[in-house]
């Protein structure tokens, strides 16, 4: 591998992304992209006692299938990279601690998924290991718990909210396979423009999507034709508008190209979702289950997927800080 440019990896040799699953929630179940997943659930409880053990099933059910999809045993798994939203990773931690294979937690709020693809990537093109597993997943109802308001008040959401997603998506990385190929990462800089609306998310980490875009083109000398489709992790309908105004000032016009993954899982008039989905498993699950699809298909050849986060909690909330943005980037190509 070689850095090129500011912050961007290029990979001599490709790692493939050798097989994805994913499992949402009824509402997304509900969504125009419901035929791209794995399993889709009944109820946002899952058999369990609470919303917490209900994403940990998630996401341990999720890594077994794409596990039992991609004819590799756990055993031959070097590494696991996965993340959530949850105080210390608790629903990843919890939900894979009898998976035997060598993890690390990791947190890039809404990017973590792509934050997961970036370390996997790495490690399989380096030779520290020959399949990694990346996932990420987040739920509506503990997410609202824990970084806004407990369901039970009933609070009125304002437009500019976004609907957490419920689900999960993992990825196993090979050394070895036909594709598609992870070719370049552009990690992130943490952005802050000082919004400090937890209700406005989209516009909080657009800042920092415009940032990784712009570095991703600069640093591989592309452009936005490049690429069949750029699609951001959870921005919504509001956060993707401002990102397309932003590049366009900068001298990129993305608009004939580029959609949100928060935009396509839900049906924004039929569902009530106002500015769209969010969360971890937003990105993780519209990738493992309709873009690896289109991929796979090769209805998409060339794909730059950038994952967006905010990084923020209840407590910084609670201290009137602002909310810092992250976004990670991954180009997929077959």
């Amino acid at each position: 591998m070689q850095k090129i440019g500011a912050q961007t990896i290029k990979f001599d040799a490709p790692p493939t992304i050798l097989d994805t699953a994913c499992i949402v929630g009824p509402k997304e179940a509900d969504g125009p992209l419901c035929k791209y997943f794995d399993k889709c659930l009944e109820d946002e409880f899952w058999g369990e006692k609470t919303w917490e053990k209900a994403e940990s099933k998630i996401i341990k059910e999720t890594v077994n299938s794409v596990i039992a999809k991609s004819g590799i045993s756990s055993d031959k798994i070097d590494f696991c990279f996965a993340g959530d939203l949850l105080n210390q990773c608790i629903s990843s931690s919890f939900g894979l601690r009898e998976s035997n294979i060598p993890f690390f937690g990791i947190f890039g709020a809404c990017s973590t998924f792509v934050e997961a693809l970036c370390l996997g990537s790495i490690f399989v093109e380096g030779g520290a290991a020959n399949y990694t597993l990346c996932a990420a997943s987040s739920h509506f109802c503990s997410a609202e718990k824990q970084f806004r308001f407990p369901l039970e008040l009933g609070n009125q959401r304002p437009p500019s909210a976004q609907w957490t997603v419920t689900g999960a998506g993992a990825a196993i990385l090979s050394k070895s396979g036909t594709g598609p190929y992870i070719t370049h990462i552009t990690p992130g800089k943490i952005v802050d423009m000082g919004i400090k609306d937890a209700n406005n998310m989209g516009a909080a980490m657009a800042p920092a999507a415009l940032d990784t875009l712009l570095t991703h083109f600069k640093d591989t000398g592309r452009n936005p034709s490049y690429y069949d489709g750029i699609f951001t992790g959870d921005l919504g309908h509001i956060g993707k508008e401002i990102l397309i105004e932003m590049a366009q000032t900068e001298g990129y016009n993305i608009k004939s190209n580029y959609n949100d993954c928060g935009v396509l899982i839900f049906d924004k008039e039929k569902q009530d979702t106002h500015s769209g989905g969010s969360g971890c498993a937003c990105c993780a699950s519209v990738f493992s289950g309709f873009l690896f699809n289109q991929l796979k298909n090769k209805k998409l050849n060339k794909i730059l997927l950038i994952a967006t986060g905010a990084l923020t909690n209840s407590t910084t909330n609670q201290q009137g800080e602002t909310i810092p943005g992250i976004a990670h980037a991954v180009s997929i190509e077959m």
